[in-house]
């Protein structure tokens, strides 16, 4: 299962857990992604994402169907 957002595209990064001893060890930092279903009013049906918290601002203020059409000319998702 990957953790990509399929609206934004946000992603795991990689960075540095620093001790107080200044030792260094790599961690990973996720993002918050959540399965949601959404209701696409313009063909009756839901549609299940996988979004970050960012995701669904993003949605709240594009509407659905905008914010589709946007992840897939970036090529985020291929069919919704």
């Amino acid at each position: 299962m990957s953790r990509i957002c399929q609206i934004t595209g946000k992603k795991v990064m990689v960075g540095n857990n620093v001790s107080h001893s200044n030792i260094k060890s790599k961690r990973r930092f996720y993002p918050n992604i959540v399965t949601k279903r959404f209701f696409l009013e313009e063909e009756n049906r839901w549609v299940t994402l996988k979004v970050s918290a960012a995701g669904i601002r993003t949605i709240t203020k594009k509407g659905l169907k905008n914010a589709l059409k946007e992840a897939e000319s970036k090529g985020l998702i291929n069919i919704y």
